[in-house]
């Protein structure tokens, strides 16, 4: 197998040696007898699957990052160690993806300069390892967080119209190296079927924007209005979540609602809290070591009041944003103590912002008198009613005849036959489809999504025509003044026309040149073995 022109000896032992994991010279003498099996060429189509596997799993581990927050809850739940595992996640993606990256460029440029693909059994493995954790970590997602396959289905229109380039490009320079293994191979059914799996993925690429729908494909003048935000437990990347300090930086940014929990004390008193345990937002394990594990509504008023709710947000940084907190901030953060429903209710008056809230625990045996001590404390707040948002299902028709100003908010999509007609949605992004969202727009419907951190999310909520979102990220979401991208049709149209022919161009030109360059090579490499073949006869004589 001959270099081509361009190919020195000392580029093709540099590209041997990481791949083979020996010092290969690239001199024919020392080369003799070094061929790409058929073994060796199924171990590159390995290394090609392995990295497409790969590079799919990156682009998963990028989009549950919108989600990843719950993940760490999750952990904590479960071992009572909280640690950022999206910063895990990412760089042992980063690693496999880079490890085979790598690999394959190293095969691809051996293909290009005519050298043995002889892959070294130390790559095998990495290799085979590369995959199975790959796999392993598909299947953890399918068992324990299987909706982050929906929230897979919503990114794509987002990126769908750019991975579309990306693929086309990606497959356009696969044509060089493609090209120079057909002009070298000497198996006509082998080149035949490699051109025509190769030409078959081509044109359905080619095709594939008749698929590709995203809503922020329309003309400008048809961009629905930004959704409102709704501050998650407040704004809890810039404050501990669920306090009167996260409550104030949510109205900084421009909130319309401040969503919560409540629960209720074991003397009454409705409280700001998510977990039904107080160990991760509180240092109840150094005040009530015996009680720590115990439900939140086991405690009463008096000994919630002792607990302080915001170091743990220093101390463990739930989000990066932490970092940046000014001096002010941090002392602020320290001061911070578990607020009552009647708190958060005369600040969000004061502020002039919508309070939205779920009742835990709902399984809870004296949730009624959890209910009634809610409404209670709302109506002896002097809040407009309208102001509050009711999520709790439970004894949702009493709340109804005791407050009917409350505004309800339902966790479930329409019936067909609605007996009230519904005026407030509140459901996971994954769960409503972009025509869904047109239509309840229609309809006179507000729908709220959640929970939305990433602006390429919001963008495509946005163009959705969605409500209002629910967030963690207030703070990114504000500065938005428009989604990340929006094309009109027509510009979409011409760029995909554009990139298919370029690429159509650029494989034919590589085929082309190839060719011409694979004849330049014959001639010399005839009569090279015609030289060899006299000077051997000679030698034996």
């Amino acid at each position: 197998m001959a270099d081509p022109p361009g190919c020195c000896s000392t580029c093709a032992t540099c590209l041997l040696c990481p791949y083979s994991c020996q010092w290969i010279t690239a001199k024919k003498e020392k080369r003799k007898g070094l061929r790409t099996t058929k073994s060796d060429c199924c171990w590159f189509l390995f290394l090609f699957c392995v990295f497409l596997f790969t590079l799919v799993w990156l682009y998963f581990a990028l989009v549950i990052l919108n989600d990843f927050h719950n993940f760490n809850e999750f952990i904590f739940k479960q071992r009572k160690l909280w640690l950022d595992w999206s910063l895990v996640l990412l760089v042992a993606t980063a690693v496999l993806i880079s490890y085979s990256s790598v690999l394959l460029v190293l095969a691809l440029c051996l293909q290009l300069c005519g050298q043995p693909l002889k892959l070294h059994w130390v790559h095998k493995i990495l290799l085979i390892l590369t995959a199975l954790v790959v796999a392993a970590a598909f299947t953890g997602l399918e068992i324990k967080w299987a909706e982050e396959w929906r929230s897979a289905r919503v990114s794509l229109q987002a990126t769908g119209p750019f991975l579309h380039i990306g693929v086309v490009g990606g497959m356009t320079i696969l044509a060089w190296p493609l090209a120079s293994f057909v002009y070298r191979t000497r198996s006509t059914g082998l080149k035949v079927f490699l051109l025509l799996v190769y030409c078959a993925a081509m044109i359905a690429l080619y095709l594939a924007p008749l698929g590709i729908t995203s809503p922020c494909i329309m003309e400008e003048n048809q961009l629905p209005p930004k959704p409102a935000l709704v501050g998650h437990r407040g704004a809890p990347m810039l404050a501990p979540e669920n306090t009167l300090m996260s409550l104030r930086k949510a109205v900084d940014c421009d909130v319309q609602v401040f969503e919560t929990d409540v629960m209720v004390s074991a003397d009454g008193v409705p409280f700001l809290m998510h977990d039904e345990e107080l160990t991760r937002t509180t240092n109840v394990q150094a005040v009530f070591p015996d009680r720590a594990a115990l439900n939140s509504t086991a405690f009463n008023w008096t000994d919630l009041q002792q607990l302080d709710a915001g170091s743990w947000f220093l101390e463990r940084r739930p989000f990066p944003t932490v970092q940046s907190l000014s001096a002010g901030d941090r002392y602020q953060a320290t001061q911070q103590r578990i607020p009552s429903l009647e708190q958060a209710l005369e600040a969000a008056k004061q502020s002039n912002i919508s309070i939205m809230f779920d009742l835990r625990p709902e399984n809870h045996s004296d949730y009624q008198n959890f209910v009634n001590a809610t409404l209670g404390v709302i109506l002896e707040s002097g809040i407009p009613l309208q102001q509050v948002l009711w999520l709790p299902d439970g004894f949702r028709e009493q709340v109804k005849q005791q407050a009917p100003g409350v505004q309800q908010v339902y966790g479930r999509k329409r019936l067909q036959n609605e007996k009230e007609p519904l005026l407030h949605v509140n459901l996971p992004y994954q769960d409503m489809s972009s025509e869904e969202i047109r239509q309840y727009r229609q309809d006179n419907i507000s729908v709220n999504l959640y929970v939305v951190n990433k602006p390429w999310l919001f963008s495509v909520l946005w163009c959705s025509g969605v409500s209002s979102v629910t967030t963690n990220a207030c703070q990114v979401l504000k500065e938005m003044k428009h989604p990340i991208w929006l094309l009109p049709s027509s510009t979409y149209l011409m760029i995909w026309i554009v990139v298919d022919c370029f690429s159509f161009l650029v494989i034919l030109w590589a085929f082309v040149l190839l060719k011409k360059c694979s004849h330049r090579r014959r001639p010399a490499e005839s009569e090279t073995d015609v030289l060899l073949t006299k000077i051997n006869s000679l030698m034996q004589e």
